[in-house]
């Protein structure tokens, strides 16, 4: 099929069958926006994931580039022949890739992720930690605790979230000594997760494929139980119920997006900015969770959404409330695109809002405008 080199204009766009796949590495220049090098994988080799890391034992200042790749890999339902970990490294002076070597998995490699200069792989719902050696990655420690399919990696130190395709995500702990990975801590509520980030510590964002975003946190007294744990047995045999872990993690917010959250991160937008949390959609949407910083906030946006529920309800006729709360009961978390329709309202339903938030109607385009621009534009 990659042989094939028919004009398009005269046959059309190629229509391969089922389990067939075409895929490429492709190396920009991100000022330029030319492509600087291009590999092309064998056929029926779907990539899935990529990240760049460094080898500790290696004691160079290599970057390698990792790529997972599936082999004759269908989607319904879920099967393949199996899976690769091609192993590149970048040249300084032509800026190409080379190859280094190839590792075969026995699973589909869903997720890659650098940790404490190794390489942390999901493949299918095996969780491993993986070593660079002279003709392909050598496998250190694995977990095999992931329900169905590991989608995404992310570490804070020592601490790993690992995301599963249906059941949320599993909290673990790297403990080299032992050289064990332990799931200490999981979620109630199944969610098949699309895009996950840690804020902070003990603190992730979860988005799932259904448009739901999340904010779940570990609760106080497991962390120190975790840390000072040194044999790791209680976390290791004491296991319970929903998913397995010993601990549960408590949700903060939640919130019904309307559509599928593909990624997440936690960054600044603007120099000296405050972090917010900021995501992309299926649809081509980019946007921001931000923090409220004082409890004054809360309260004038909190009623600030509840008149215009009101004064301002949706074209259709359905109820606002109903929307956000579609899947999970909408928590802690105010409609920043209902509040700014606030500017678009007639004069008299502006006046009538702000002289119930003891404000005019200017005051409160300010306060909008301020919490916009203190995060994102």
């Amino acid at each position: 099929f990659l042989a094939e080199d028919l004009p398009e204009a005269v046959f059309s766009a190629p229509k391969p069958g089922a389990a067939t796949w075409a895929s490429c590495i492709r190396v920009v220049d991100p000022v330029q926006g030319t492509t600087v090098d291009h590999v092309p994988l064998e056929q029926n080799e779907a990539a899935f994931c990529a990240t760049v890391c460094q080898f500790s034992s290696r004691g160079d200042s290599l970057w390698y580039i990792i790529v997972g790749v599936a082999k004759n890999f269908r989607l319904q339902p879920r099967q393949s022949d199996g899976g690769f970990l091609y192993t590149y490294v970048m040249n300084d002076e032509t800026k190409k890739l080379e190859f280094v070597h190839k590792t075969p998995t026995d699973d589909v490699p869903g997720a890659v992720h650098p940790f404490q200069g190794r390489l942390l792989v999901g493949v299918g719902h095996f969780l491993r930690v993986y070593e660079i050696g002279r003709k392909k990655l050598l496998r250190k420690c694995e977990n095999k605790h992931i329900p169905y399919f590991v989608t995404s990696i992310t570490s804070m130190g020592y601490r790993i979230l690992a995301s599963d395709v249906q059941e949320s995500i599993h909290f673990l702990k790297y403990r080299p000594v032992e050289n064990q990975l332990i799931v200490f801590a999981d979620d109630t509520s199944p969610r098949w997760v699309t895009a996950a980030c840690l804020v902070d510590y003990c603190t992730a964002f979860v988005a799932d494929k259904f448009g739901n975003a999340a904010v779940l946190r570990l609760p106080d007294d497991v962390n120190d139980e975790v840390d000072e744990d040194p044999t790791g047995t209680k976390a290791l045999w004491d296991r319970g119920l929903l998913g397995g872990a010993s601990q549960k993690t408590i949700e903060l917010c939640n919130y019904h997006l309307g559509e599928a959250i593909l990624s997440a991160q936690k960054t600044a937008l603007i120099p000296g900015g405050s972090e917010a949390v900021v995501y992309t959609t299926i649809s081509g949407g980019v946007g921001v969770f931000v923090p409220f910083n004082s409890r004054e906030d809360i309260d004038f946006f909190q009623h600030l959404e509840m008149h215009l529920r009101q004064e301002n309800p949706p074209l259709c006729g359905r109820d606002h409330l109903h929307y956000r709360s579609y899947y999970y009961p909408v928590k802690n978390v105010i409609d920043g695109d209902l509040c700014e329709q606030y500017n678009l309202l007639d004069l008299t339903k502006r006046r009538s809002i702000a002289d119930e938030l003891d404000r005019n109607p200017s005051e409160v385009s300010k306060k909008l405008e301020d919490m916009r621009t203190h995060y994102a534009f």
